[in-house]
């Protein structure tokens, strides 16, 4: 049997095991988990295996993550088949698609698993409050609970994230700050060591129930000076992040690091960072990523803030012109919620000519991130 026929026989399996829809009058069970990681490392096709077979534009296709309507289940699906994104994210306060077992019918139009991911921190950022409670803030969180309880309490929100179709939470944030401003209560606190403990707990929770975290605003909104949603923001310089802000980072996710198993990525930020970017936030700037990859160690996915609909890039850059700066400068994943325009990005990217190598590797980053190899 040829590589790409077996592998097509092990993702059948995977498709077949992940993604089958439930009828519409069944009462489903709860889903399983949507990632593959049931089916074990030695059970999976190689990333590398993978990526061979597919065309360039899916490859290209893998490195998107796109908002959806949460009101329109069957759009979306038909949105994910026509364009086999590598992920969704699902914003606002709609719920339809993350009720009656809505998303195991997108699921099963992508031909890989798909990332479905939320921003569910707790507190102002939360997204099934409505259908399963209110979480905490990170700031509540680390006040009022030890990191023992924080864990047990994101296991619990990471099985009711999982149940819904969840797969991915861009959460926790590990930004470094005591201010109200911006960032406020969505930080555990202002001590990068407290910051790091309480990130992990709740990172460590959500991944025992089955979700992939992402640790964000790399390399740390927490003490900028405004909000990037509404234009560029500064950081104190790079040297002083590594004093405080990025020693969450390369405490969780350096080598021996508890969340630096593959089973967590990182979110960078639209920031100006002195000493280290110059004329682009830090989303598109080829040094950021060399920083994460090189001094902190992270070899794992990483994804770019909302590239459509904050200032700080939309203001300069048209969306196909920001996810190409940031797949080159080393993102693996460019994120934008507004939704749409995928087609114009994928045409825009084939004539980008990104390097081919480390978009193989990107892609791969992806898909072992969603579990589809190994």
């Amino acid at each position: 049997m040829t590589v790409r026929k077996s592998l097509a026989v092990v993702l059948g399996v995977l498709a077949g095991l992940v993604l089958t829809t439930v009828p519409a009058a069944a009462t489903p069970a709860p889903p399983p988990p949507l990632t593959g990681e049931h089916l074990g490392p030695d059970r999976l096709p190689r990333c590398a295996e993978v990526v061979a077979t597919m065309t360039p534009r899916d490859k290209l296709a893998q490195r998107l993550m796109v908002g959806v309507d949460a009101a329109d289940p069957r759009a979306t699906a038909e949105n994910v088949r026509t364009t086999q994104v590598g992920g969704i994210f699902v914003g606002g306060n709609a719920t339809a698609l993350l009720t009656d077992q809505a998303l195991r019918g997108v699921q099963a139009m992508s031909r890989v698993p798909l990332a479905v991911a939320v921003d569910d921190e707790g507190g102002r950022v939360q997204r099934i409050d409505d259908l399963d409670g209110e979480l905490p803030s990170a700031r509540a969180m680390a006040r009022t609970r030890t990191p023992e309880q924080v864990r047990a309490l994101g296991e619990e929100r990471g099985r009711e994230q999982l149940a819904r179709g969840i797969t991915m939470n861009l959460a926790p944030t590990v930004d470094v700050t005591g201010r109200s401003a911006a960032i406020g209560d969505r930080s555990f606190g202002d001590d990068p060591e407290s910051v790091g403990s309480y990130a992990a707990a709740f990172a460590e929770g959500q991944r025992a129930a089955g979700v992939y975290t992402v640790l964000k605003h790399f390399p740390g909104h927490g003490r900028a000076n405004g909000d990037s949603h509404k234009g560029r923001v500064s950081t104190p310089p790079l040297d002083d992040l590594r004093a405080d802000d990025l020693r969450p980072y390369a405490a969780l996710l350096g080598p021996g690091g508890p969340l630096a198993d593959g089973r967590t990525g990182v979110l960078v930020g639209h920031l100006d960072v002195p000493g280290l970017t110059t004329d682009m936030p830090s989303s598109l700037t080829p040094e950021v990523y060399a920083l994460l990859r090189g001094e902190i160690g992270f070899d794992g996915l990483v994804l770019t803030d909302d590239l459509g609909a904050m200032d700080a890039v939309t203001d300069e850059f048209t969306l196909p012109e920001a996810v190409e700066r940031a797949l080159a400068a080393g993102a693996d994943m460019a994120l934008w919620s507004s939704g749409g325009r995928i087609t114009p990005v994928l045409d825009h990217l084939e004539r980008a000519r990104l390097d081919p190598a480390a978009n193989d590797a990107a892609v791969a980053r992806v898909l072992r991130a969603k579990r589809a190899c190994s």
